[in-house]
């Protein structure tokens, strides 16, 4: 591996004008292709095999077109104190607001509150629902400006007026200002890292022309694949975030090597040949930990994670190629000015804060293992507690017209009417579908907790229904959650009674299913990825207790992170420093996302640490000074890829969208405590105590394994000599 890395850094410095004009026509044909192709259409959610997704498909199959992905809003109505939204002038306001809604080029219906009887029994406030004939992604800005100025209109009657639904969704998200930030902040690292501005750019530079790649073909297939416009969200994040961590690996040891007197296309050879190889072998556990999504069985999630290992591939072999080629465009200008001066060695520099911090933990390692192992599990604690959901508009900041129109409908109508759940009764073969409906809304009508039921809807073929259940609890109760269970727990006996069955779902039953399936996955999921990347480590390390101490150590990490994440957003403390109003359940997703993302960063960090010990424990250094060279050439780099990561990944907690922001505090905090805590701290520290027991690899196990020379051992036997740095000298060797 590192000899063929090796001649792929050399072929590329030397080659420099050919491998950036392909990686120029490269982008140039994939941004073609994004612009010529059609846009990405929104697929939709969707979970195969859970019981409210197919109740979903069979109203779908049974009331055709009845289901179709348009657009809604609730507009919310609440007279002044003391009055009533039925009074003769509020009346009036609120019909004149509708009749205007409904006037809209893309609104299929507006329906009068009056006439529906959506009005609480207070009579304080009402509620009309506009539908619009496409999806909410499809919405041009004059229907929503329409909806906008009906909504102003409204409220200059005197009434409150706000509005919910899908329709006020702005299609943002975590993008835009977070990534600027977490750029800027990265460039900053870079810069007190490097010392020179060419050496802060260059991974920059190669990072964002490997997101520009992976996301212009991203977009040009996604017509094609079936791709939806959230699709890339992920690849960008990742493809950001891995591609400046490995051009700073191979930069970093660029730089090293320079420090030892190589000559510059000797030093880009070698390091490519050896950072290059664990920026491969990092890439590949990221890649495992993205594919591995699959498993969820989640189709958007599966895209998702496909489409980010992708990304990641390709800043893989931009590390591997763009990387020395502009390396060998301005071969000194990546170097401190003081280490372009000939004749400077690596001796210079032999003590710095990596080894000064790696002797203290060799000198205490059972009290830093016993620290940062106690303080990740007091930290990991509050998972225990940890309930799913998927928070909505209750969740967003009261300065949201769709949280108060949330609160509204809370407050006239109870805090179940929400989340109504929707009942699907499949009379088909029954001889009266009518009285077998009946029966069924009667006994669920019946259930505690169950507040009303809705009169039941019957399509053409007079076989199905469809009827509307109001919880007396709100979507993110537990009681609901349970009072779910309950109705499904009913169906033997009802089916038995009537010859119909039926099914629950609608969007609170949706993120019930949801979160119980993928907490089933999430041990499956792990089994999976982390198996697969301990056996990736054992090729890389050969070592038997080293993958597992890695995987340990990053499980530790996690469950932290995931304990964080519950101390703040489910229990609220601290919450109001970050801005997060209303605390309730975490995002279902939220535990995949954080080991799959964290996972893979995780074990950039582990590689590129663990392969400069195994390089120098193989070359003849004793164990604990394996661990101290370790330190010495890696501990600095690493520290500024974390840095930028938590960078990167804290912007986004200074988004509105509270799942955002719970996005953005998760991984920020799993990354650091990875990093600074496993890493730094509780690695050295086994390694410490194992000693050589941590290379041990049994006889046999290393007779099956295949070699790979990631430490480019076989590289050093003949570059022990440093080379002199004239160009025409260099460039004769081949």
């Amino acid at each position: 591996m590192a000899t063929f890395l090796y001649r792929v850094g050399r072929l590329a410095f030397r080659r420099r004008w050919y491998v950036a004009l392909v990686w120029a026509a490269v982008l140039a044909a994939v941004g073609l292709g994004a612009l010529k192709a059609p846009g990405a259409a929104d697929e939709g959610f969707s979970m195969p095999g859970i019981e409210s997704q197919k109740a979903f498909d069979l109203m779908e199959q049974r009331f055709p077109g009845a289901t179709a992905d348009g657009a809604t809003a609730r507009v919310v109505f609440v007279a002044p104190n003391g009055q009533k939204v039925t009074a003769a002038d509020h009346r009036k306001a609120v019909e004149d607001t509708v009749a205007d809604l409904a006037d809209g080029s893309q609104v299929a219906s507006a329906v009068n509150p009056f006439q529906a009887k959506a009005v609480s029994k207070d009579g304080t406030t009402a509620y009309a629902t506009v539908t619009y004939k496409v999806a909410a992604d499809d919405l041009t800005d004059a229907s929503k400006e329409q909806l906008e100025h009906a909504l102003e209109e409204a409220r200059d009657t005197g009434l409150t007026v706000d509005a919910g639904g899908s329709a006020m969704a702005d299609g943002g998200g975590a993008g835009g200002s977070a990534e600027l930030i977490g750029v800027a902040i990265a460039a900053v690292v870079l810069l007190v890292t490097f010392g020179s501005l060419a050496a802060a750019g260059l991974p920059l530079l190669t990072a964002l022309i490997g997101v520009g790649v992976s996301m212009a073909t991203i977009l040009a297939l996604a017509d094609a694949l079936g791709l939806s416009t959230t699709t890339g969200t992920l690849a960008m994040m990742l493809g950001l975030a891995v591609g400046i961590d490995y051009a700073l690996f191979v930069v970093s040891r660029y730089r090293e090597e320079r420090a030892n007197g190589r000559a510059p296309q000797e030093a880009t050879a070698l390091a490519v040949g050896t950072a290059g190889s664990a920026v491969v072998f990092a890439g590949l556990t990221v890649v495992i930990a993205l594919a591995g999504l699959a498993v969820v069985g989640i189709p958007m999630l599966t895209k998702m994670g496909l489409a980010a290992a992708g990304a990641v591939v390709v800043a893989v072999l931009i590390a591997l190629t763009l990387v020395p080629a502009f390396l060998g465009f301005w071969p000194n200008a990546v170097l401190r000015r003081r280490d372009r001066r000939p004749g400077r060695t690596e001796e210079e520099a032999k003590d710095n804060g990596g080894t000064r911090w790696a002797r203290f933990v060799l000198r205490r390692p059972l009290p830093v293992l016993i620290l940062g192992v106690v303080g990740l599990g007091a930290l990991a604690l509050p998972m225990t507690s940890l309930q799913l959901g998927m928070p909505g508009d209750e969740a967003k900041p009261t300065s949201t017209t769709e949280r108060r129109a949330y609160d509204a409908l809370a407050e006239g109508f109870g805090p179940g009417f929400n989340g109504p759940l929707t009942v699907v009764v499949d009379a088909q073969g029954d001889d009266d579908a009518q009285a077998a409906a009946a029966a069924i809304s009667k006994d669920i009508g019946a259930t505690k907790g169950v507040v009303s039921v809705s009169p039941a809807r019957f399509n053409e073929a007079g076989d199905t229904a469809v009827f509307s259940v109001v919880p007396s609890t709100a979507p993110t109760d537990e009681k609901t959650k349970d009072l779910v269970t309950a109705i499904r727990g009913e169906r033997p006996g009802i089916e038995s009674e009537t010859g119909a069955t039926y099914e629950v779902t609608g969007t609170t039953a949706l993120n019930i299913d949801i979160s119980e399936k993928v907490q089933s996955a999430l041990v499956p999921y792990l089994i999976v990825v982390v198996g697969l990347a301990i056996v990736l480590l054992l090729v890389v390390f050969r070592s038997l207790l080293v993958p597992l101490k890695a995987a340990l150590g990053f499980l530790l990490s996690v469950l932290a992170s995931l304990g964080a994440v519950v101390v703040v957003f489910q229990e609220g403390h601290g919450a109001g420093l970050l801005g997060v109003e209303t605390t309730g359940p975490i995002m279902s997703l939220m535990p995949i996302f954080l080991v799959g993302i964290v996972f893979g960063l995780a074990m950039d960090y582990e590689v590129f640490l663990l392969s400069r010990m195994r390089e120098a424990y193989v070359h003849g250094e004793t164990s604990h000074q394996a661990v101290t060279s370790g330190f010495r050439h890696s501990a600095r780099v690493v520290v500024a890829a974390a840095l930028i990561m938590i960078a990167v990944f804290a912007g986004f907690i200074g988004e509105s969208d509270s799942m955002i922001k719970m996005i953005g505090f998760g991984l920020a905090s799993a990354v650091l405590l990875d990093a600074f805590v496993v890493r730094m701290a509780i690695v050295p520290a086994v390694l410490a105590l194992l000693g050589d027991r941590a290379w041990w690899l049994p006889q046999w196990l290393d007779r099956i394994l295949p070699r790979v020379d990631v430490e480019g051992e076989a590289l050093t036997r003949g570059a022990d000599t440093p080379e002199p740095a004239p160009a025409d000298q260099e460039a004769a060797r081949v």
